[in-house]
Formats: structure tokens, sequence, C-alpha cells
């Protein structure tokens, strides 16, 4: 099948580096995405056409290039931003001993950290889509169960569970914390030598998403209802 113009393989690049940049890029920045001798201008001025009279325009600022939304729009368009609040760490713990022992209840959460969990912690990750409610454990109590949401994969663009990342792949990305944070217990049906290293897992992911909410809207914590 014949790329038709807009639809080339260097425009598609080009066009997902832009999309990609969290900053305005420069030609010279752009063209070490692509094969020497890429006539990056033609390529630029091409794709700044492609989105001519669309809501989004590809713009060039002081030689660098992003894309804008279509300033015409800009009487109709209305931002609504809320405080941002990082997410406590007590949350991050909890969320990540969710992850990666799912589904278990409330006790089990406090097991593995060696304290009590405030409802208000269950609370925040509640409100923010990333937990929901299972099933209730036939036990005495039948207390609820707690798993992940379809919404905390998408946040930390995870495929599924089995992308939770590993100690080596937090090491490689310079996440560890040593500070301890989370407290060993073996996972269900696993050999407790090995529970030292999950737990390192849990407690780097927690830390990783402990400073990565200061990008996220958190709401508040309540008081504890309990």
């Amino acid at each position: 099948m014949t790329d038709t113009p807009d639809q080339t393989p260097d425009l598609r690049l080009l066009e997902a580096v832009i999309f990609a940049s969290s900053e305005p890029a420069t030609t010279e920045l752009l063209s070490r995405q692509f094969p020497e001798g890429t006539d990056m201008p033609a390529l630029l001025d091409a794709l700044k056409a492609q989105y001519e009279g669309r809501g989004v325009n590809l713009v060039e600022t002081d030689g660098q290039w992003s894309f804008r939304t279509a300033p015409d729009l800009a009487p109709n368009m209305k931002i609504t931003r809320q405080p941002r609040r990082k997410l406590p760490r007590a949350a991050a713990e909890v969320l990540a001993i969710i992850a990666y022992h799912q589904p278990l209840t409330r006790g089990d959460i406090e097991s593995i950290r060696g304290v009590e969990t405030s409802r208000g912690t269950l609370d925040i990750l509640l409100e923010l889509g990333w937990i929901r409610p299972g099933k209730r454990r036939d036990t005495p109590g039948r207390p609820l169960t707690w798993s992940t949401t379809p919404d905390f994969l998408s946040h930390f663009n995870l495929s599924s569970l089995k992308d939770l990342p590993g100690l080596d792949e937090l090491k490689a990305a310079g996440l560890l914390d040593p500070r301890p944070v989370i407290s060993d217990l073996p996972r269900e049906g696993e050999d407790p030598d090995t529970a030292h290293e999950d737990s390192s897992e849990e407690e780097e992911f927690a830390a990783w998403i402990h400073e990565e909410s200061d990008e996220d809207e958190v709401p508040a914590e309540p008081a504890a209802a309990d």
C-alpha cells in the first residue's frame, strides 16, 4: 500500500515526536530523530500545512515548533484548574501494595504496612479512580477486597498488571529510594525466601508514585471516619 502525502513515515514520525515533546522543539533537535540528509524544513512545512484550518495547529515560535490550539477557538475554550496536592506517602504505599497483591482486604494492607490504614487514605484512591472494591472475602466479618482499576493502568502507562516494574527496572530508571516503607510479607503461593525482593519492588514503586503525584490532581485527604 502506497503512503498518501499526509501519511508518509517521515511525516508520521515528525508528528509523533512533536506531540510527545514536553516543550517546543527546535528544528535541530527534531533533525536528530531522522536520517542525515532529511529535509527537515520541508517536512515541517508539509506538516504545518496539514494542520491548517484544524482545531490544533503546528506553530513555530522563535525557531521552536509545537502544537497549539487554533487562536480563533480561544473564546470558546475554558480551562478549569484544581489545586494540586502531592499524593500522601501513605496513599502511595497502599496503592503499591494493592497493585502487587490484589485482591486483598484492608486488614491485609495493614498487616503488610504494619500500621493502621485510615479510611481517608482509601477514599483518596477511590476518588482518583485507581482502586475499586471487589468481592467480600468469606471470612468472619466478610471484609471487602480491593483491586486496582483500568484507570490505574492507563494513568501509569501499563498494559496489564504483568507490566508492573520489577526491581531491576526500577534500579535502571533511577527510582530507588533507600527509605523502608513496607514490611515484608510473602504473596499467596510464593516462596518466603523471595519475599524481600518483592517487597523492595513495592517500596520503590510506592516511592515513584509518591514523587510522580506532583503532576496529578490529588484530592485532599478527608478526616478519618473510623
